[in-house]
């Protein structure tokens, strides 16, 4: 086993677009997705496990098992164009060749439910960050960034490792046509606020109403799975050393 995928059903969704939200800068990308999943009431419909995951696992005091894993949620909306796959989980592959594979993996499955269209989330790292973070933008083609443009981002003009840039490219490769979205933020801890400007975005292009009065619940929800993985460090810990590893960068 390289990389297996357990789809528990295969929805009949109309166009639908898919929203990548794994763990990375300042975890927008995981709140994100966490939230959009919450909000809209979206059903799991697939786990991803990969060799190239972290070899780990988190025991309950029940003695249930967690393990690192990707999911795929989908929604169906009416009155809506598209219906939306989210794509959530608590880590990002740990090698190149495991990124690819998985990349390709999901981009192969959301194509056989139909969808055409990707976006990815991540943060923008910045030592300040302004009161009103800026959002970045690049898109697969030029028509795609006009429209992105338009909801009042910027041109990324750097590099976007991680998940977030790779569907991009991925996804151009594969025809399916799409945009990331990149919002400042420090970085050190799962970011609430960046996360809201990304859900701002996603409210305008996608016609959704989605709330943030518990966003912050949403990134406390994450701070905690992530400590648990030991991907981010605790509070207590941290006072002890200010300076924080992190595994996935975007």
């Amino acid at each position: 086993m390289v990389c297996a995928i357990e789809i528990f059903n295969k929805p009949q969704l109309k166009d639908p677009i898919l929203i990548e939200g794994l763990p990375g800068i300042g975890f927008v990308a995981n709140i994100s997705a966490l939230h959009l999943i919450k909000e809209l009431n979206a059903t799991l419909f697939a786990k991803i496990v990969s060799a190239s995951f972290q070899d780990i696992s988190i025991t309950a005091e029940t003695g249930a098992v967690r393990s690192p894993v990707n999911e795929l949620y989908y929604v169906k909306r009416e009155n809506c164009d598209h219906d939306l796959i989210i794509w959530y989980g608590n880590t990002q592959a740990l090698t190149t060749f495991g990124q690819y594979e998985l990349c390709g993996k999901v981009l192969g499955i959301a194509k056989e439910l139909g969808c055409h269209f990707v976006i990815s989330i991540g943060g923008f790292k910045k030592n300040e960050v302004k009161q009103v973070p800026t959002v970045y933008c690049a898109a697969t083609d030029k028509e795609t960034m006009k429209t992105v443009l338009n909801l009042g981002t910027k041109t990324m003009d750097g590099h976007i490792f991680g998940l977030a840039g790779l569907l991009i490219g991925m996804g151009r490769l594969s025809d399916v046509k799409g945009f990331s979205i990149l919002i400042e933020t420090q970085g050190m801890y799962p970011d609430p606020k960046a996360a809201r400007y990304a859900l701002t975005v996603l409210n305008k292009y996608l016609n959704l109403t989605i709330g943030f009065e518990d966003i912050e619940q949403t990134a406390d929800m994450t701070k905690k799975l992530l400590e648990d993985f030991g991907i981010i460090r605790k509070i207590s810990e941290e006072k002890k050393n200010e300076k924080q590893q992190m595994r996935w960068f975007i």
